[in-house]
């Protein structure tokens, strides 16, 4: 599967309808009845992401998502469920406050209808500059794997009622955020325990760019990136994760091509960073989580072909773990599957505590 193929199917036409009101408080509670949460949206310093040659601010816009018992369960903690949105994609949408292909609350709600149990669920905001960090660690974007891991956590447990341990913290994204899931969860099994990626990208790179100059060669300017395709800017997102160069001014990163050419070196680079190239030499790490779950729509042709290797590699190491095709798109499924997959998946893999 080509590395442009598996980015561009990362976000459709948007349609749902924020069921969310803002309050005077700043926090966010649901409009409709039953079995809801109440939403903050604060703010998380990353010390990790100081210093980004992008200029991003490490100060990151942080959706959370508390649990109906949560206001009124003063002595109650909850297990935590970090949650990573996609390409061009930000929490605020994925939280009902934009119109969305998705609503996370209302999906955990409707799973807690459905018998799911309560925890906490975090989304930080990981659009930058160029639409995305991809969760990665580079100097352009900052460092994203420290910040979800380090800054994110350390922040939610010490300000939150969590219970601060990696078997009650799981890890969950879609599409870029799959992707992270991925990548964070085999490289930090001491964070995170159970980890569930929905459809992700990114799982292995386009080794056979096509010859010639690319559309991403020609931008030079932030104002001609904003104008540009979803593929030349997920190209050029990558590359600033993947294949960063601070002495390459105005961007800092390196290419696939170069007047045209193939930059071998930066092709190496990319596949470097694909999930599928490093599920070998991260096995160990991948044994050491309690649970894996992976899953895309059977019309999300080259990530659901990406996902039946992964499923491969890990019934080749004998490795436990869910995963399906169902049927739909990049899209079309993800808010059922938060409703009845992901988050059951969480109730029964994450420790809850004997008081819970």
């Amino acid at each position: 599967m080509s590395m442009r193929s598996s980015v561009l199917n990362c976000i459709v036409p948007l349609c749902a309808v924020s069921c969310f009101a803002q309050t005077n408080s700043g926090v966010l509670t649901q409009s409709q009845g039953g079995l809801h949460g109440t939403i903050e949206r604060i703010k998380v310093h990353g010390k990790s992401l100081e210093g980004n040659l992008e200029g991003d601010s490490p100060d990151r816009d942080v959706s959370i998502y508390l649990p109906p018992t949560y206001k009124t369960s003063a002595n109650r903690r909850y297990p935590v469920v970090y949650f990573l949105h996609g390409y061009t994609d930000s929490d605020d949408r994925w939280f009902g406050l934009v119109k969305s292909f998705v609503n996370l609350p209302a999906g955990i709600d409707k799973s807690l209808s459905a018998g799911a149990r309560e925890m906490i669920v975090v989304m930080p905001n990981a659009y930058t500059r160029y639409a995305g960090s991809m969760y990665s660690a580079s100097v352009v974007t900052g460092d994203w794997e420290a910040y979800i891991t380090m800054d994110l956590v350390s922040y939610v447990d010490s300000h939150y009622r969590t219970i601060a341990n990696r078997a009650s913290r799981g890890l969950a994204g879609h599409s870029m955020g799959g992707y992270g899931t991925m990548r964070i969860g085999m490289k930090y099994p001491e964070v995170f325990s159970s980890i569930y990626a929905l459809s992700p990208c990114c799982m292995i790179p386009n080794m056979n760019p096509s010859p010639g100059p690319s559309k991403a060669e020609a931008i030079r300017t932030i104002e001609e990136f904003n104008k540009a395709d979803f593929g030349t800017k997920a190209q050029i997102a990558s590359a600033a994760v993947w294949s960063p160069n601070p002495k390459n001014p105005p961007f800092f990163f390196d290419l696939p091509t170069k007047d045209g050419k193939v930059q071998e070196f930066v092709l190496a680079k990319w596949a470097a960073n694909a999930p599928l190239a490093m599920v070998d030499q991260y096995i160990g790490n991948l044994r050491k989580l309690h649970a894996i779950a992976f899953d895309a729509g059977d019309m999300d042709t080259a990530i659901a072909a990406t996902i039946r290797t992964l499923d491969g590699m890990l019934t080749g190491y004998d490795l436990p773990h869910f995963f399906q095709i169902y049927e739909g798109t990049h899209t079309s499924g993800i808010q059922d599957r938060i409703e009845t997959k992901t988050m059951q998946f969480f109730s029964k893999n994450l420790a809850f505590g004997d008081k819970n």
